[in-house]
């Protein structure tokens, strides 16, 4: 794709998630397109979120779990860019109002307490360099109609960010098995799922240590204070005004998150 395609695309993405309505596939309206075009697209979304009076506060992680990697029809992880817009707070809940098509998943959060500069990064650089890890829910949507997307469609659209929302619990990495930790998740009081970290990549710390040494190769800081969302350990789950859920991590500690307002149709 060319640049003049590619700012397209960026600015298309950018105004439906601004006015919260969605776009056709982009595989299907350009059948060429690339990962490499796909990520130059969300680097344009996020440009213009940026320029638009957020910023950068983290990366997320995706397409963690095998049978996300066979819908999507790849095999290695994506990720995607989180801004300041995007968080909320367990106290205030989730508001849906600015959402278009909302699924939720739990997963481990790192906050990083140093840059983390790849590659060549391993899981004890992770280990040393992340403050503190928090359970914590990802809210995912999609500016795709129908949530019909293949890789390229959710890289495009910076990896189908929503808003997230992280637990109070601060837990040492080092005094933590992150690969067996169990995680419960309640839904409206009734459980609805258990998982284990080794669910994603292995570990939590592996799925870290892939995104940081992609973004070394490809010159993008991992800064101190950065938040990452190492990949879901749930199924997602689509959410509406009222629902309540609660996720728990063995040795760790829980988050909440109450859903309030309505979606776009």
């Amino acid at each position: 794709m060319d640049m003049k395609t590619i700012t397209q695309c960026g600015d298309e993405l950018y105004d439906a998630w601004r006015e919260r309505r969605v776009i056709g596939p982009l595989r299907e309206r350009f059948p060429a397109i690339r990962i490499e075009d796909a990520y130059a697209i969300q680097l344009r979304m996020v440009e213009r979120r940026v320029k638009a009076g957020e910023t950068i506060v983290g990366k997320k992680i995706g397409v963690t779990s095998k049978p996300v990697q066979d819908m999507l029809g790849v095999y290695e992880p994506d990720f995607g860019q989180l801004t300041s817009g995007m968080v909320c707070h367990e106290a205030d809940g989730v508001d849906l109002n600015g959402l278009i098509q909302p699924k939720a998943e739990a997963e481990l959060a790192f906050v990083l307490e140093r840059d983390l500069i790849g590659p060549g990064i391993t899981a004890t650089d992770v280990i040393r360099a992340t403050a503190y890890v928090t359970p914590c829910f990802e809210i995912v949507d999609s500016r795709i109609l129908d949530w019909n997307i293949k890789i390229q469609d959710t890289v495009a659209d910076n990896a189908s960010c929503g808003v997230f929302v992280l637990g109070a619990a601060r837990g040492n990495p080092r005094k933590l098995d992150l690969q067996l930790a169990g995680m419960s998740l309640q839904r409206n009081d009734e459980l609805h799922s258990t998982s284990v970290g080794a669910a994603v990549q292995g570990s939590p710390v592996n799925a870290v240590v892939w995104l940081a040494n992609t973004l070394g190769r490809l010159g993008l800081p991992f800064r101190a204070g950065e938040v990452i969302l190492s990949g879901s350990q749930s199924p997602l789950i689509a959410v509406g005004d009222g629902d309540d859920l609660v996720c728990r991590i063995s040795g760790l500690g829980g988050c909440r998150a109450r859903f309030h307002g309505s979606p776009a149709k």
